[in-house]
């Protein structure tokens, strides 16, 4: 017989652990379990393993509502956020109730039975579980690989060539030429680290990126942890970076232009009189059109004017035997090719919805509050902001979730679906214009043009509109429990 529980959570990383931490406050006695298909707690920041691995968001907001960081680094490295997921994990015993090895593959809804049967392949094996409740907190990309463009001649090269998402423990690059390819958080990551042992490090990159310089322990954060008891400071200096960043967000799409010479000025101030910052750190889209590169305490320049390292942008014609020549003709030597080319979507962890009998087809779905599907009863799922950080979100949609649940409890429902208005036009779910997203945008649901499906990347509205919104608002419809009537004797 298939374990059942009231809520199964689909993975065991940043969102998911959250997720079931707020179930342990918020809900206790409710049964749940976490399908992870790696061998340990932590997802992105246990997958991950590159040099220099570290947050692209302050961490101040990146950890969670509930448990504060109380690390100095705004920045922090990836081994600390791990350890900071996992600990959170075990001091709220939310490690006792994870799986493991376990890749959710279908989940099957009954509306007679009101649940969920999922199935994970477990090494091989399919097992199934029910739930009242199904809850994907796998995130948005495909664990199983990261994207690499075509890259002709890549065939004939005698080096190693590497994607970051799959970093070989083994790798030594000591005394050795590096390139990497690419321009985005990973690459201003991978250069500086890489560039204390490399001989040379070479970042090749098609377009720039905004690059913008963090101090990497925050003054004015440490002196509120001074001069306030423990609660208050991290209270103060979370709502400190909530509104910097809004602000630094809302400017940037407003005032385009001004932000640019303000990002400009800031990157000239760090680099040599005569860097040809035109080329190397100039895009062509505007700021937040794509997400933003933050390096702490201007690492990326430092090694720049170490020389240590050389920004590169360029088109690549071919690979070599010993690296890559470009269309300007320039031929780059290179022993190790890190491909930092971007990641690969993938809805859901790839699992495939059934409801009644009728498999969902994601792309015509519609998104409800940026936390549930049109048409698929008792499901939710976590995305995070793209201009600021994922947990913002995933607190947020743990706080409604449980919301929701305490509701139908209370009122005897069985079930809550959102159901999709036909004068609310679509829109992109993801307003944004890099590489990762739009290769897959086509496969992930729709937004609309209006509340509740209007997906607005802003959590100041977000604590309206998810926060304090009423569950009963008209386009969720909830149904009972069906009961089945005796055969008479």
């Amino acid at each position: 017989m298939s374990e059942h529980v009231d809520v199964l959570i689909v993975g065991a990383g940043l969102s998911g652990v959250g997720a079931a931490c707020h179930l342990e406050e918020r809900l206790p006695g409710t049964t749940y379990l976490l399908l992870e298909m790696r061998d340990g707690i932590g997802g992105t920041w246990d997958l991950f393993r590159y040099p220099g691995i570290r947050s692209d968001s302050d961490m101040f907001t990146m950890g969670y509502r509930f448990r504060p960081w109380t690390g100095s680094k705004a920045l922090a490295d990836g081994a600390a956020i791990l350890d900071y997921v996992r600990s959170t994990a075990r001091e709220h015993g939310v490690d006792a109730h994870v799986r493991y090895r376990q890749k959710v593959v279908a989940a099957d809804w009954s509306g007679e039975e009101s649940r969920w049967t999922v199935t994970a392949d477990v090494e091989g094996t399919r097992t199934t579980y029910t739930c009242g409740f199904l809850w994907c907190c796998s995130g948005y990309y495909d664990y199983a690989g990261g994207y690499t463009p075509d890259l002709t001649g890549i065939e004939d090269f005698e080096g190693t060539v590497v994607h970051p998402q799959e970093w070989p423990a083994d790798l030594d690059y000591t005394g050795s030429q590096v390139v990497v390819i690419g321009s985005g958080a990973t690459a201003v990551t991978l250069v500086p680290s890489m560039a204390h042992d490399a001989a040379h490090v070479t970042m090749l990159q098609r377009s720039p990126t905004y690059v913008l310089s963090l101090p990497g322990v925050d003054k004015l954060d440490e002196r509120l942890k001074r001069l306030l008891p423990h609660g208050a400071a991290h209270a103060v200096t979370r709502w400190k970076h909530i509104l910097v960043a809004t602000a630094f967000y809302q400017a940037s799409r407003r005032w385009p232009e001004a932000v640019k010479g303000v990002l400009r000025k800031g990157v000239v101030s760090q680099l040599p009189p005569d860097y040809d910052v035109g080329t190397h750190f100039t895009p062509a889209y505007d700021p937040w059109d794509q997400r933003m590169c933050f390096v702490p305490d201007g690492d990326l320049f430092r090694t720049l004017r170490r020389g240590d390292a050389e920004i590169v942008t360029d088109r690549i014609e071919r690979f070599t035997a010993h690296g890559i020549r470009l269309e300007s003709g320039r031929e780059l030597p290179a022993d190790v090719v890190v491909t930092a080319t971007g990641l690969s979507l993938l809805a859901f962890g790839g699992m495939t919805l059934r409801v009644d009998g009728q498999e969902v087809d994601v792309s015509t779905t519609m998104s409800y509050r940026g936390l549930m599907l049109s048409g698929v009863p008792n499901f939710a799922y976590v995305i995070g902001y793209t201009n600021a950080s994922w947990t913002l979100k995933a607190d947020l949609v743990s706080e409604w979730v449980c919301r929701l649940l305490a509701h139908l409890r209370d009122q005897g429902w069985a079930a809550a679906v959102p159901v999709r208005d036909p004068d609310v036009a679509e829109e992109p779910l993801l307003d944004f214009s890099s590489g990762y997203v739009q290769r897959s945008l086509h496969l992930l649901p729709k937004a609309g043009s209006r509340l509740p499906w209007k997906l607005r990347m802003n959590y100041l509205r977000d604590l309206l509109t998810i926060r304090r919104a009423p569950i009963e608002d008209g386009v969720l419809r909830f149904s009972r429990p069906v009961v089945r009537e005796r055969m008479s004797a």
